[in-house]
């Protein structure tokens, strides 16, 4: 595609985030505290995509994400692609993939577990879409978890 086609502006330095599932496109602008940002951020959704049928795109300008913003960011939209634009070039590109381990990103939906209780982050292992908490081993679908 011609870079004068894109449907959205191209950026000079930044991040773009793509091939968000468009259910979950203001949950991750949310996560990753885009909206009190102070530089532009494009938030697009509804997008044709060959790859998932329908896609979000957000493109933040002079941001690039750190590891733990980029964990965050897997346990809402695994398999997104991180791509860093500087002088309006891709230089990098990224698959964003869920880790073995998630620590203090994620609620344990056990109410008796310790990290509930008492002031502790939580930790979980990473096993083909369940997460099994490190302490109580409560097990939970990683689609259907709670952001602490």
């Amino acid at each position: 595609m011609n870079k004068k086609e894109r449907l959205v502006a191209a950026i000079q330095h930044g991040t773009v985030i793509d091939h968000i599932p468009t259910d979950k496109t203001y949950q991750v602008a949310s996560i990753l505290g885009l909206f009190s940002l102070q530089t532009p951020v494009t938030i697009g959704f509804n997008y044709p995509s060959k790859k998932v049928g329908c896609k979000g795109i957000i493109k933040v300008s002079d941001k690039f994400f750190t590891d733990d913003e980029i964990s965050r960011l897997s346990v809402v939209a695994p398999n997104v692609i991180l791509s860093i634009i500087r002088d309006y070039e891709v230089v990098e590109k990224k698959a964003v993939v869920t880790p073995a381990e998630i620590k203090g990103i994620v609620k344990c939906n056990n109410p008796k577990c310790i990290t509930n209780n008492e002031p502790m982050q939580t930790h979980f292992h990473v096993q083909d879409g369940i997460l099994t908490c490190h302490y109580c081993e409560k097990e939970q679908d990683i689609n259907k978890v709670e952001l602490v």
